[in-house]
Parts: structure tokens; sequence; C-alpha cells
């Protein structure tokens, strides 16, 4: 029997979701990686429950995973998960993580999913389909005057101080900006709730299944430049429900050398 991309990544999400709600608000070890960035048990077992399905239903596509590693990431069909994106909020309690769930093919991100177990928001989106929150099709809110723009980001900590630098130009340009949220926010946007979300540092594993979602509900997603994410972007994004919102953005990011 066959399963269609976008039933299996339901699977992928369904099954961490399973791994990672016992833990949810309960006495757990969290460890810190080399990156200085926390680990638990929770992220291991969502990830190890997700590569369980894809070496049984796709054994053929690489996988490139934020707890384990690379397995044929110069596969055709790449698989890129981060089985809790936002652990510093999970650890926290703070029902605002959410599992990435994309698949690349030949480098260019074509399906991912947002799933959020504990609250059990999940956006989808995957070629010829609009994005869906909770099965209900969504869209961007056409926003295109920064003034007049509600964006989020993560955390201040989260950028290099050259970074940071050019995102004050933009915060306070905005009418408003929200924290916390990790990938949380980029549905929002997504969903018309957020106008754009502004972040740099990210890898792969955060932004591959963003592409879809944004893009299938009308939206932009680029890098600071308003170039095409691509598996060499240096992880600087401006996700936008409106073309010229987001380029408002990137003129505003663009500091002075």
């Amino acid at each position: 029997m066959t399963i269609s991309d976008l039933a299996l990544a339901e699977m992928l999400a369904e099954a961490a979701g399973q791994a990672i709600r016992p833990w949810f608000r309960r006495p757990f070890l969290v460890e810190t990686k080399e990156d200085f960035s926390p680990v638990t048990a929770a992220d291991k077992e969502a990830e190890a429950a997700i590569r369980r399905l894809l070496a049984q239903y796709r054994p053929d596509d690489g996988v490139i995973g934020e707890e384990y590693g690379e397995d044929r990431p110069d596969a055709e069909r790449v698989w890129v998960l981060d089985p809790i994106d936002g652990t510093r909020a999970f650890v926290a309690g703070r029902p605002l993580f959410g599992t990435l769930i994309g698949l690349m093919e030949q480098g260019t991100p074509v399906l991912g999913i947002i799933d959020q177990c504990i609250i059990r928001d999940r956006w989808m989106a995957a070629p010829g389909q609009h994005t869906t929150l909770n099965g209900a099709r969504v869209h961007v809110r056409h926003c295109t005057d920064l003034a007049q723009a509600r964006i989020g980001t993560t955390s201040p900590q989260a950028f290099e101080s050259e970074d940071f630098t050019c995102f004050e130009r933009v915060r306070t340009a905005a009418h408003d900006t929200l924290y916390g949220g990790d990938c949380h926010n980029y549905g929002l946007v997504a969903a018309g709730h957020l106008d754009a979300v502004v972040e740099s540092g990210l890898k792969l594993h955060d932004w591959a299944a963003l592409v879809p979602i944004i893009t299938g509900a009308g939206g932009v997603i680029t890098d600071w430049e308003g170039q095409p994410l691509t598996t060499a972007s240096r992880g600087a994004v401006i996700a936008a429900g409106d073309p010229a919102l987001a380029a408002a953005i990137a003129e505003a990011l663009s500091c002075p050398d």
C-alpha cells in the first residue's frame, strides 16, 4: 500500500506529538548541546519516532534532523526535521513550540507541517494545495506599510550583534513587535494574525518546513536581501504576508557598512 507524502507527514506529526506530550510540564533532564541550545528526551524521542516511520515508508529518501544529523542528505528527496522547534519554550511549559516537518525535492522545499501538539494547531502545505490550519484554508493579511505592521521574532538574544542593530531599525519602524513564539509565529503569519517575522541564525531544519506554509498562504519568505532561501543561505529570514512589506523590511535591514 502506498501513502501520499502529505498523509505520511501527518503520520510523522502524530508520532512526534505522542512522544512529546507525556513530557510536557513534567520533570525531565535538560542537556546543553555544543551550540549551547537545550535538548531533552522529548526532542530525541520525537525525532526517533519520525525516523522510524520514514525508514518504513520512505527508505530511499534522505533525512536531515536537528538531533540525529544527516542520512543521505544528497538524495533527490530529503525530509528535514526539527522535532521541537522552541525547546526553551517547551522546557518552560509554554505551548508555543512546534514540530517542523519539511520535504525538499532537489533542494527546494515542497511540503511543510508546523504541528503544535499541545493546543492542537497544525498548519500544512503541499504542492498544488493551499495552506491549511486544522483543515481550514488560511490566508495572509496584506499589510504593505511597515508603520502599520505587527511583527514577531523569537528573542533579541537570538541575533548576532550586527544583525540585532539592523533588526532594531525594523522594530522601531514597525507598529508593534512581539517576542517569543518560535515556529508558531510563522503559522500566525500564514493565518493573517501577524504581518511578518524577522529572524537570523536559523538552520535548514528551522526554515525548510516554513517555506511551503508561508507561500501556500499567499505570503513571501526570503533572506534579508530579498532572495529565495536556499541550502546556502545564512539563515537570516523575512516572512511576510505582503511582498511590499517584505521589501520594506529588507530595505530597513540594509544597514550601512
